[in-house]
């Protein structure tokens, strides 16, 4: 209940007059105002012929017909509050219409000031902080779990505070949070400059916060070559970042972002740039054997051949995985070797061989030139059944 207006009235016997002295009104939060009316012990009027009378609401009573809407006792003389234009005896009006106390459970009587929040009564000496019991009229204060505090305790147990300095939130103070984080506007700095961030952008690392500069000078990824920091669009190899345009060849500058390439005493080149300098030559075509990509390649002895020039010099069968034959600079696959055998060291031979059985067979005896035929003429059909 808040204030409730009283109006105290006093009245005379004089014949057909009343006289103010005192009026004051009490109102009350929900049920609109409330007035209460005091009379003067001689209340009663006197008409001309001698009747009484009593004034009261703007209206002349019989003495006997002013009473409480609640007890029918009579109000003559009596203080009494009026309420919804019907008027209560004070013990009446206090028992039915009167709020209770929140902190010592009484009723907050007509004569008392009766203090409300959010539904809530107290006696005005009732209005007290939960914790250190300091009176809370006219100061501000705070309400946690039914339970009214003044501002130092209510800001000890339950207002936020400052994860930078660790002070509490006062009423109006800017706050600046961030996910579950926050801080006074004056804490909210980067930790190594210890410059205000404000509204500037700023990233966090492991619970601290940091400048766009302070974070790249600390932590930000720096091409090895050049030593600059990589903002975007970096190449790492062997596990050191580059930016793609420093990524190049060792030797003629061409970028190798996104290219073949391989390395040699830990600096890249292209493929073209290796194969000049360092790799082994092909036997066979002469072009260099670099091995990117995956290439195979074949070595018997100093001599190195590409998988694919790695082919029998007579019939270019590949040899890969097979059994092979050297002939001078040439290899050869297991049958053009043995027809390359009969080619060029039998047939001669036979050829020979019959030059000189047709001059000198008079010479041998039968049976021997007979059995040198025969073993030529076996020679002969080995090597075209070989063909």
């Amino acid at each position: 209940m808040a204030d409730v207006d009283v109006q105290v009235q006093y009245t005379t016997t004089e014949r057909k007059t009343r006289k103010v002295k005192k009026t004051s009104k009490r109102r009350e939060s929900k049920d609109g105002e409330v007035t209460v009316t005091e009379l003067d012990q001689n209340t009663t009027n006197t008409n001309d012929d001698g009747s009484e009378y009593t004034k009261a609401m703007s209206k002349d009573w019989h003495s006997g017909h002013f009473c409480c809407w609640q007890c029918d006792e009579s109000l003559t003389g009596q203080r009494y509050v009026l309420r919804d234009e019907h008027p209560y005896c004070i013990k009446c009006y206090e028992s039915v219409f009167a709020n209770g106390c929140e902190e010592c459970n009484k009723t907050i009587g007509i004569d008392s000031k009766d203090l409300s929040y959010k539904d809530k009564h107290w006696h005005e000496a009732c209005f007290l902080c939960a914790k250190c019991r300091v009176s809370l009229v006219d100061k501000q204060f705070g309400s946690k779990h039914d339970k009214i505090y003044c501002g130092n305790c209510y800001d000890a147990q339950f207002a936020s505070r400052c994860d930078g300095c660790g002070e509490v939130f006062r009423a109006g103070t800017k706050k600046m949070e961030y996910k579950t984080r926050q801080w006074h506007e004056k804490c909210f700095c980067c930790v190594v400059c210890k410059n205000p961030i404000g509204t500037k952008s700023f990233i966090p690392r492991e619970q601290e916060i940091y400048c766009a500069g302070c974070y790249e000078d600390k932590f930000a990824t720096r091409c090895v070559k050049c030593n600059k920091i990589i903002t975007q669009g970096g190449v790492t190899y062997k596990n050191e970042p580059w930016h793609r345009e420093c990524f190049t060849c060792t030797n003629c500058d061409t970028s190798l972002a996104g290219q073949r390439f391989t390395s040699r005493d830990e600096k890249p080149y292209c493929a073209e740039c290796f194969g000049e300098l360092f790799a082994k030559r092909c036997t066979s075509c002469t072009k260099p054997i670099t091995g990117i990509g995956g290439t195979r390649f074949i070595s018997f002895e100093d001599r190195h051949w590409h998988n694919d020039c790695f082919i029998c010099a007579l019939c270019k069968t590949s040899l890969v995985a097979k059994g092979f034959i050297t002939n001078g600079p040439d290899i050869v696959c297991p049958e053009c070797a043995k027809q390359n055998l009969i080619d060029v060291i039998v047939l001669p031979l036979v050829a020979n061989a019959r030059d000189w059985i047709k001059s000198d067979t008079d010479q041998i005896p039968g049976v021997q030139l007979t059995d040198l035929v025969g073993r030529f003429r076996k020679a002969n059909l080995k090597s075209r059944a070989a063909k």
